[in-house]
């Protein structure tokens, strides 16, 4: 898929844990880690727009796009 998630980037540059993050914004553990590896097919607004208030970052921060090379 070319949608590339970058929030352990994000997350090492605010100097805060994903657990911590979990704990903010109210998601499992489970389904954090399938996020942080890129293994989700879809993500609510809601908990988008909470990770973003939380780390103080846009969307944009947290997704990348890197098209297939074909």
């Amino acid at each position: 898929m070319p949608i590339r998630i970058t929030l352990d980037k994000v997350l090492a540059d605010r100097g805060m844990t994903a657990r911590e993050l979990v704990q903010a914004v109210g998601i499992t553990e489970a389904n954090m880690s399938l996020l942080r590896t890129g293994k989700v097919k879809g993500v609510r607004f809601q908990t988008l727009e909470k990770i973003c208030e939380i780390l103080d970052c846009q969307p944009a921060d947290l997704l990348k796009f890197e098209p297939d090379e074909s």
